[in-house]
């Protein structure tokens, strides 16, 4: 499948196999109706020294994304090399501070889907009482809601509300995930995707069942979606790939 599409000269081995990861990861979230319009954004460190990392051109649906059009950009947003395409200003506003911060940042992710955001409207927000959401139990944190992301400043803002947790629920927004790999994160927009599902719809069934103190932390220690030791999550993120490979292999190109 991989050598059907050509790597561009320009472009080293190993920035074309996180271009490629990252563009399946574009069509595996539209796949799971995770896109929204031309909006919200997956970001990606390029290996090497340089303090670039890879994001969608803004106008392209998540399905139009493929290796070569995403672009590279800088953590102030300055697009690096020749490119047809802008990137969206809100997508470098904290995506930037993450990246430029937090070296173990790889991935960060942020999605606008509905039970997501109904969770982060809520004003006890996520609530512990569901299988997945005991997965998080003590990895998230809160920032409260300032417009659209688009002024630079509040990126130091959001770093700061995140305060080293791995899930960042942005008030009246949507979640932002941060990950020492674009597998990992995804694993866990997934978790924190299920558990507002589920929250959702137990909660328009009545009172919330309570998990015990215990038992939370049993599930953070015992889940292998964030230890690097069991591949955090690698597994999934490949099978994933090779689903979207027999839909539409073209975002390799």
């Amino acid at each position: 499948m991989a050598d059907a599409f050509l790597k561009p000269a320009r472009i080293s081995d190993a920035e074309w196999q996180a271009r490629v990861q990252l563009a399946a990861c574009y069509h595996i979230f539209a796949h799971l109706g995770w896109a929204e319009l031309i909006y919200n954004h997956i970001s990606l460190r390029v290996p090497g020294p340089d303090d670039h990392f890879l994001i969608n051109p803004f106008g392209l649906h998540y399905t139009e994304v493929t290796a070569s059009n995403l672009v590279k950009v800088d953590v102030d947003g300055n697009i690096i090399g020749n490119d047809d395409w802008p990137i969206n200003p809100a997508g470098f506003t904290f995506h930037g501070a993450i990246h430029a911060t937090l070296p173990d940042a790889h991935c960060v992710m942020h999605v606008h889907t509905t039970p997501t955001m109904a969770v982060c409207c809520l004003k006890d927000g996520l609530s512990f009482t569901n299988f997945y959401a005991a997965q998080l139990y003590g990895q998230v944190a809160y920032h409260e809601f300032e417009g659209i992301t688009v002024h630079r400043d509040e990126g130091a803002r959001i770093l700061a509300s995140a305060g080293g947790k791995r899930v960042l629920l942005l008030r009246n927004h949507g979640p932002v995930v941060i990950g020492n790999s674009l597998a990992q994160a995804f694993n866990i927009m997934w978790l924190v995707q299920r558990a507002c599902e589920i929250q959702v719809a137990s909660q328009a069934l009545g009172e919330l069942q309570p998990i015990s103190e215990a038992a939370l932390q049993a599930c953070v220690r015992d889940s292998l979606n964030f230890n690097p030791r069991h591949g955090a999550g690698e597994d999934s993120f490949a099978a994933m790939q090779r689903l979207i490979d027999r839909i539409d292999p073209g975002y390799r190109a």
